[in-house]
């Protein structure tokens, strides 16, 4: 008989999206359940993954009622189901189900840290969100850091004396290079997508993948194509992802900008975001903060030289000058001067290059991903 295991997140997208594939996989070895807030892409797990969902409303933001809801309903399910492992992805699902897990002697408490919140916060808000995160420590029986960047914050932040592991290289999910693969779109290919968009054959392309929000770095973007549109008329910023005005919402000249700037182009989110990276030139990533950001990987694993921010993960999968370039946080001047390199030189950063997606290929394709995380489900007896 299979044993139970449990996956959980706040969201129903960060299973269907940070775990694509991976949960049909550990089916094979596991009896497993994903666990999440409402949403129609429970529906898109069940099929693609063919698990079983649960619904347990799960708020993102701080909700104290909500939140002691949340947590009685998951304190339930777990008396009731008796799941061997539970293991949470993200930081709210993993402080519920952390605690909800222990309270119900659950034997295997299991969460990865995606990335961590309190170091670009400050202040009570910064106290408070260590104080949960070293809650989940605790409460936890294993912890993985997601890259080395994570599990040195949570050394040096002090969160926890546990054993922290890193599996395989890091990420939570692997790249499928079979998908990512640039090979699928010759140049006739990419000319349609840049017709589409209405994106000239001499434009040169600049991309972002991701949230539209502040922490991504959008505002220095933003600040730093203005920048570049003066000295290349033919620049293009093509913004890929869903805005989240809520949660991280941009300053109002910037969100203006975006609206108005003939040479921005949003698509919103994109279920499938292979076409976009096929016609960029170069991948630019301005983020604050990351756990092991996918996206990375997936430019890579389509051939794009990229351009990030010095924080973790971005700069465990970039090495400077071989993949990609490497600036400060929070600095549209250095982010400006390397997006002017790559137009003076562009010989170094136009189109498919082989050795970017080796380099991905070497650490993180799937099939290696997540045969270690199976490995770690396997010792636990």
């Amino acid at each position: 008989m299979k044993r139970k295991l449990f996956r959980i997140a706040a969201a129903p997208g960060s299973l269907a999206v940070l775990l694509n594939g991976q949960l049909r996989f550990m089916n094979d070895f596991f009896d497993v359940t994903g666990i999440a807030s409402e949403g129609s892409q429970h529906q898109t797990i069940r099929d693609s993954e063919g698990i079983r969902t649960l619904v347990v409303n799960i708020d993102r933001k701080i909700n104290l009622w909500g939140d002691i809801v949340s947590l009685y309903k998951l304190f339930v399910l777990f008396k009731k189901e008796k799941p061997d492992i539970i293991h949470s992805i993200t930081p709210k699902a993993g402080l519920l189900s952390m605690v909800a897990g222990y309270l119900a002697g659950v034997p295997h408490r299991l969460h990865t840290f995606t990335g961590l919140v309190f170091p670009t916060q400050q202040g009570l808000m910064k106290h408070m969100l260590i104080f949960f995160d070293r809650i989940i420590c605790f409460c936890a029986t294993h912890i993985y850091p997601e890259g080395m960047g994570v599990k040195n914050d949570l050394i040096s932040y002090k969160i926890t004396r546990k054993p922290l592991k890193i599996i395989g290289h890091g990420n939570v999910n692997g790249i499928d290079l079979d998908h990512f693969d640039p090979m699928f779109y010759p140049s006739n290919i990419q000319k349609e997508i840049r017709e589409n968009l209405h994106i000239d054959e001499s434009d040169f392309i600049w991309s972002f993948v991701g949230r539209i929000g502040f922490d991504k770095g959008i505002e220095e973007m933003i600040t730093s194509f203005l920048q570049v549109q003066k000295e290349s008329k033919n620049s293009k910023l093509l913004l890929v992802g869903p805005y989240e005005k809520d949660m991280d919402p941009l300053p109002p000249s910037i969100e203006k900008e975006i609206e108005e700037n003939e040479g921005i182009i949003s698509v919103g989110w994109q279920q499938d975001v292979r076409p976009y990276f096929a016609i960029s030139n170069v991948f630019v990533f301005p983020s604050y903060r990351e756990g092991f950001p996918n996206v990375l990987l997936q430019a890579g694993a389509m051939g794009k030289y990229s351009i990030v921010t010095d924080i973790n993960g971005s700069n465990e999968i970039i090495e400077d000058g071989i993949n990609g370039t490497i600036i400060p946080v929070k600095n549209s001047d250095a982010l400006t001067q390397a997006m002017l390199n790559c137009l003076n030189t562009p010989s170094d950063y136009f189109g498919y290059n082989q050795d970017y997606r080796q380099l991905i290929s070497e650490k993180y394709s799937q099939q290696f991903v997540w045969s270690e995380q199976l490995k770690e489900y396997q010792l636990l007896k």
